[in-house]
This record gives C-alpha cells, structure tokens and sequence, in this order.
C-alpha cells in the first residue's frame, strides 16, 4: 500500500469505515473494476477528504449537496448520510441540508434524497426526526 492509500484509509476508519453500503458496492464492482476502490481511497480520501480546512461534517455536507445536485446516486447518498451521521452531523441538519438543495437541484431530485435519508435514519433508529425551530425574526 502506497502512502496515499494508507492516509486515505485511515481517514476513512475516521469516518466509520468502509463498511456497510460503501464496502458493498466496491465489492459488487471488483470482478470487472478492481482497482476502483484503490483509486476511490487514495483520492477522495487521502488527497481530498484529507485536506485542511473543513472538518468532517462540514465535508461532508458539501458532499450531500452535491450528490442531490446529480442525482441518481442513492448509493452514495445512503453511504455519504451516514459517515455524516458519525461525523456528527445531526439527523435534523441533514434534513435542512437536503431541503437547502430545492431551489438548485428541484423537487425530483429533494425527494429521492429525502427518502433516502428516511431509510438511514429508520435504521439507525432516528425517527422521528424534530424540526428545527427557525428563528421568526429573521426571516
């Protein structure tokens, strides 16, 4: 194992492991991708994810974002929730983060999003999920 590698595995296990959904779909890929997990550890997560500047939470809700904006990636979505989740990121947070996205990536895509996050937190025992209180004068 290279250095890369090593960082990014080690952020990794950081942030929950490689486990559950992620573990499984590099498992499903390795007969015909096999150096796809290497490639996804060494630069998401021991050049990217590694990288001063963000912590963890906050990287990860940039990475939820950004997987709503695409789309058609529930996978990922249920994986990157719960590194999120261990990152300690609230249920709560999560659910505004994804309603954050509505007026950029629109309601199809909120949706699926939502759902998916149902599906983690039902899991980890989460729901149901409280509001979180606005602060009327500042709306």
């Amino acid at each position: 194992m290279n250095e890369r590698f090593q960082r990014g595995a080690a952020r990794q296990a950081e942030l929950g492991g490689t486990g559950g959904v992620r573990g499984r779909v590099y498992d499903e890929l390795a007969d015909i991708a096999p150096d796809l997990h290497r490639f996804a550890v060494e630069f998401a997560y021991g050049d990217i994810h590694s990288r001063p500047g963000l912590d963890a939470g906050r990287r990860e809700l940039v990475t939820l974002g950004v997987l709503i904006a695409l789309g058609g990636v529930e996978p990922q979505l249920e994986a990157h929730l719960g590194t999120a989740l261990a990152a300690g990121v609230t249920a709560g947070e999560l659910v505004e983060a994804i309603m954050q996205a509505l007026p950029y990536a629109g309601f199809p895509r909120v949706l699926g999003a939502m759902a998916v996050a149902r599906k983690v937190f039902a899991n980890r025992d989460l729901l149901p999920i409280t509001p979180i209180e606005s602060d009327s004068s500042t709306n």
